[in-house]
C-alpha cells in the first residue's frame, strides 16, 4: 500500500486533519497536500510517518 493511501486511511479513521498529521508527524503542514500532488517521500520521511502512526493514540503523542 502507497503512503499516501496509508495516510488517507488513518485521517479517516482519526479524524485528524491533513495539516496537523504533517506537523505532527514530520514538521511539515504541507505534507499530505504535496504527496497528493504527486511528491513522493524518502526512506527516512516514511519512517516518520509510519512511526508517528504506530504510536498514536487518539489522544497524545508519546
Amino acid at each position: 500500500m502507497s503512503t499516501l493511501r496509508t495516510i488517507e486511511i488513518f485521517l479517516r479513521r482519526t479524524g485528524m486533519a491533513a495539516t496537523t498529521f504533517g506537523r505532527d508527524a514530520v514538521r511539515d503542514p504541507r505534507l499530505v497536500h504535496d504527496l497528493r500532488r504527486g511528491r513522493e517521500p524518502g526512506a527516512r520521511m516514511r519512517r516518520r510517518i509510519e512511526h508517528f502512526m504506530n504510536i498514536y493514540d487518539g489522544e497524545t503523542v508519546q
